[in-house]
């Protein structure tokens, strides 16, 4: 942590920290009570967010100590991930109230599952039952380009309809940002300036992507199992571009 301080202080730029891992909270309250206090030491740290599932996975860990140790250290946010409604069970209903309670508030970061989550309604139930809970949808992820979890991905089409079914009905404040997280430094590509749609016809459909930085990003659906490809430079205009597998 002595580094992690160091730096922080020399980054005076830097007003907003994520402690995430693994999981925080599992980790013993007065040890993660040092990681916090030792990023609130720093006077240009204005939010600390802390990535969490215990709420979902793990409510009974939501205990009226930590919550206790985390107001001390307000502004802190706490980000979770409910994929279902089925999710929201009793007890994780009561994690949440705990934290928000206290006045931290909770949001919530979804990815869309095939087979798991990937229809309309159920993403819509998820929503409305989030903020009935005080839980703020804040992104539904396009999922990662991770090796073993191909079965689980679904076209970027899909979540971009799934987006276009929320709107009108769903309020703004139930609806998340559909986000896909580009590889290779790419970051978070979301909106609709931003997310395009080329060459739908299956099964070689194809999106889009201009990442913040101005960066072209293309990624195509494939038949059977994907694999992520090496970054494919082009012409080297203005724009580069980036090609890689979405399953």
């Amino acid at each position: 942590m002595n580094e992690a301080v160091k730096y922080l202080r020399a980054h005076p730029e830097i007003k907003d920290v994520i402690i995430s891992g693994g999981d925080p909270f599992t980790m013993a309250t007065s040890t993660l009570e040092r990681v916090i206090a030792a990023v609130r030491s720093v006077p240009s740290v204005d939010i600390i967010r802390i990535g969490t599932r215990t709420p979902v996975t793990l409510p009974m860990r939501v205990t009226d100590e930590l919550v206790a140790c985390l107001k001390k250290y307000n502004p802190i946010w706490v980000n979770t991930h409910f994929n279902h409604p089925r999710e929201m069970t009793p007890e994780a209903k009561k994690a949440c109230a705990r934290l928000v309670d206290a006045g931290i508030p909770v949001g919530n970061q979804s990815v869309l599952l095939r087979g798991v989550n990937d229809d309309p309604q159920i993403i819509e139930a998820l929503c409305r039952m989030l903020v009935k809970n005080r839980v703020r949808p804040q992104y539904l992820f396009q999922c990662d380009l991770v090796f073993g979890v191909e079965h689980f991905r679904t076209p970027i089409s899909q979540g971009i309809h799934i987006m276009e079914h929320l709107r009108g009905r769903l309020s703004g404040l139930a609806i998340p940002t559909f986000v896909v997280d580009a590889p290779h430094g790419g970051g978070k590509i979301s909106g609709a300036a931003q997310l395009h749609r080329v060459d739908e016809p299956a099964p070689h459909g194809a999106a889009q992507l201009r990442g913040p930085d101005g960066l072209l990003s293309r990624a195509r659906r494939t038949s059977g199992n994907s694999r992520v490809l090496g970054d494919e430079r082009g012409r080297r205009n203005r724009l580069r571009s980036r090609r890689w597998h979405i399953g």
